[in-house]
């Protein structure tokens, strides 16, 4: 039997319009698409219809699969000849654990290629007017993870010092401890911030904040939402949102 190959597919932020072409090619040509919660209906819409879907999405205290079964299932489908693409919203290798899943794919010989997805720590705040960088203001930009924010994971004073935008996904359960230890590093309790929920998608929100005041203003607006976020802090954030009309931003009011 001829062995099958795995993608390692990103399907960008949500926009369905955002997808890559040669993203939508693989998934048209698929066997089998292993995917993520975080892979939008909109991108789901374009799958064939006769495709074999495999659902493994992780939301917080509910997992589908966990990595191990995922891994197992992309070894599994290969080995028995299909064509795989494991599917990721944003980027496979952006907090989406594809080096993982490309290094077990390597030791176990199996043929494998990444296609790069957009992700949604720059897509999302351009959709809502904000760029990560800026001259003058902004000369580079981080990505956090906000899933995990203890101290002993992220050095809060070393980011405070690099005076850059700071970005943190997967945040939303810990947004009040990172904006307070932010602070307690050194940031300037009034240095602006947002927050963005359902990024590229129609039902995306904004909330324009400072550092201080964000957490209680993102639970006024959203907090009986279950949607994606991401947080944003930095000295452009809101000096981006200012020189623009809340019609070209799409704002809503909260």
């Amino acid at each position: 039997m001829t062995q099958g190959k795995v993608w390692l597919v990103g399907a960008g932020p949500g926009d369905a319009e955002l997808l890559t072409l040669k993203a939508l090619r693989i998934l048209q040509e698929a066997d089998v698409i292993v995917y993520d919660a975080l892979v939008s209906k909109e991108i789901l819409c374009l799958l064939p219809e006769e495709v074999r879907r495999i659902y493994v999405g992780k939301r917080s205290g509910r997992h589908a699969a966990g990595q191990s079964e995922i891994n197992q299932i992309l070894l599994q489908e290969a080995k028995a000849g299909h064509k795989v693409v494991r599917l990721k919203g944003g980027d496979p290798f952006v907090f989406g654990r594809g080096g993982e899943e490309l290094m077990l794919l390597a030791e176990q010989g199996v043929a494998f290629e990444v296609v790069p997805g957009i992700t949604s720590a720059v897509a999302v705040p351009a959709y809502a007017g904000i760029p990560v960088t800026h001259r003058g203001s902004s000369s580079s930009f981080h990505v956090i993870t906000g899933h995990v924010a203890g101290p002993d994971t992220i050095d809060y004073e070393a980011l405070v010092h690099l005076h850059a935008t700071l970005i943190f996904l997967m945040g939303a359960g810990t947004l009040s401890y990172i904006c307070e230890q932010l602070i307690k590093a050194g940031m300037d309790a009034h240095t602006p911030a947002a927050m963005i929920e359902n990024g590229t998608l129609p039902g995306q929100r904004e909330v324009l904040a400072t550092v201080e005041s964000l957490p209680k203003k993102a639970q006024q607006a959203c907090g009986y939402c279950s949607g994606r976020r991401g947080f944003f802090y930095g000295k452009f954030v809101l000096e981006a949102v200012s020189t623009a009309t809340r019609q070209d931003l799409c704002f809503n009011a909260f």
